[in-house]
């Protein structure tokens, strides 16, 4: 009996190790499921093994550029590319994995350019020179075009497709992004912080979009906190910032006098604030009108 029992000990030892060892493998060794998104396109095949990029060595990849995307919360990234047969042609591709549609959100629109030709493909994407970028689901993904001359916007749609299809769920913008007023919105200029919204290493979850009305351009903005709670402590920091400053209650909220962001209104509702700044002086009711804005379009979307 002392026998069976010390070869189960032994067995059991064996396991344990093995286990152990298995689970440190090292991040850039586990299968990614990333490759299973990279595009199948009749005559074009891989030229090499993708490689993949994890949080501790994505500035391998892109040095200088890595912090903004750890900011969102990066999880992975697989590079790859592919050469069409006898041809020069050749296609980088980049599938950014940031975790979910908000913070893939947030590292496109940091990103993009209001002014660039946006096109209908995932959630949103933009055609440059031999550049397909866009949104799909919890992706971003970069297509770069080499040697494609005349054919290049048809092959960089063509791939895109393919990786939509192979998502399968496209997502959708933000839902807070329909609480900005439209009246004055200034098209694509909407984006999203996840940290130090603002400049403000207590403001967190933040969105803020441009507006021109007239002459006179302005900024909307959000935040969203964990709860109630969070988002009133949000707003009792930011007003102890301005405090040195002229701070006024009023019905809907607060109005803040800033030497650079002019006049300020913020207000919170729930777990969320709202605001307005850079109202220039003489341009009060304009600040008021939106903040009671984003205010009503903020109760019509749940929490």
């Amino acid at each position: 009996m002392k026998e069976v029992i010390l070869k189960i000990c032994a067995i059991c030892v064996v396991f344990c190790f093995l286990g152990t060892a298995l689970g440190d493998v090292p991040e850039d060794e586990k299968k990614s499921d990333l490759l299973s998104l990279l595009p199948e396109v009749d005559s074009w095949s891989l030229t090499e093994t993708p490689e993949n990029y994890y949080p501790e060595n994505l500035f391998e990849y892109i040095n200088g550029a890595a912090e903004i995307y750890l900011s969102y919360e990066f999880k992975e990234l697989i590079v790859a590319q592919q050469n069409k047969d006898q041809s020069a042609m050749n296609v980088a591709i980049e599938i950014y994995d940031m975790g979910n549609g908000t913070n893939a959100f947030g590292i496109y629109s940091a990103e993009r350019y209001p002014d660039n030709r946006f096109i209908p493909i995932g959630v949103q994407g933009y055609l440059e020179e031999g550049t397909l970028n866009f949104l799909v689901g919890r992706y971003y993904v970069k297509l770069l075009c080499f040697e494609c001359e005349d054919q290049s916007e048809e092959v960089l749609k063509t791939f895109s497709q393919k990786i939509v299809e192979k998502v399968g769920h496209i997502g959708d913008l933000p839902p807070l992004l329909k609480a900005f007023p439209s009246k004055g919105l200034q098209p694509n200029s909407e984006n999203f912080i996840l940290r130090n919204f603002m400049g403000y290493s207590f403001l967190h979850n933040g969105y803020s979009a441009k507006y021109k009305l007239d002459d006179q351009e302005f900024d909307c903005f959000l935040a969203e906190g964990k709860d109630d709670a969070d988002a009133a402590e949000m707003l009792q920091k930011y007003l102890d910032a301005k405090k040195s400053q002229n701070v006024q209650e009023i019905a809907s909220g607060y109005h803040v006098k800033d030497k650079y962001y002019h006049n300020i209104y913020i207000s919170q509702l729930g777990k969320r604030l709202c605001g307005v700044m850079k109202i220039e002086d003489g341009s009060e009711e304009i600040g008021l009108e939106y903040l009671k804005t984003l205010i009503d379009n903020l109760k019509t979307i749940k929490p």
